[in-house]
């Protein structure tokens, strides 16, 4: 759970502060056209560290907080990676955050109005991750008193922001949350191929 804290709090604190400087946040903020035409290839994980505003950052803060801890407490299992769990959660992390973002470079890198921020991509990397490792979890909604298995949440999660991400005209991230996603699962069971047939056993395919 350290590893989960300390992003969180490293991520909090670099929001508040830039909620307050706006110049430090158009300096870090993800922006395709900076990227490639002035060679400022930090955005390319700066901006995870940074949120649009206070509900953007703790809603991605409370997600990052409830399936963080299940992550990182499996990794650091003995069979799983034990002392090596650190380098691995970490590249889950970062690793979502870069993977995440690349579509949309290559989509606005001649955009120069097109910027993103937030962690989501990274986060969906984790859940996604967790989903893989504890496929029949519940995941439970604040707004609806049901419970739904994690793995069956994740099909539909995957189906609606590929569909949101060629469909929608909001402002959120969907090619992020997809991508992220997609990073989460590969790089969990690259790292432990063993995770994608116990996935399968776990959800009923023998």
């Amino acid at each position: 759970m350290e590893v989960t804290y300390g992003i969180i709090i490293f991520t909090v604190f670099a929001s508040i502060v830039c909620f307050n400087y706006e110049d430090l946040f158009n300096q870090l903020k993800f922006n395709a056209f900076d990227v490639k035409h002035s060679n400022q290839w930090y955005r390319f994980f700066s901006y995870g560290f940074l949120h649009s505003g206070w509900v953007h950052l703790i809603i991605n803060m409370l997600v990052l907080y409830s399936f963080g801890r299940l992550v990182e407490n499996s990794y650091k299992v003995p069979s799983f990676f034990g002392s090596k769990y650190i380098l691995y959660y970490i590249l889950l992390y970062i690793g979502g955050l870069l993977f995440s973002i690349i579509p949309a470079y290559g989509k606005h890198k001649n955009d120069v109005f097109y910027n993103a921020v937030g962690a989501s991509g990274a986060i969906s990397a984790v859940v996604f991750a967790g989903i893989i490792i504890f496929p029949k979890s519940p995941i439970t909604f604040y707004f609806l008193p049901v419970e739904i298995p994690a793995w069956i949440f994740g099909i539909l999660y995957i189906i609606y922001e590929f569909y949101m991400s060629r469909r929608a005209k909001d402002n959120i991230g969907h090619d992020a949350h997809f991508w992220g996603a997609i990073y989460g699962v590969i790089f969990t069971i690259a790292l432990k191929p063993s995770l994608a047939l116990l996935f399968l056993h776990q959800i009923g395919f023998h």
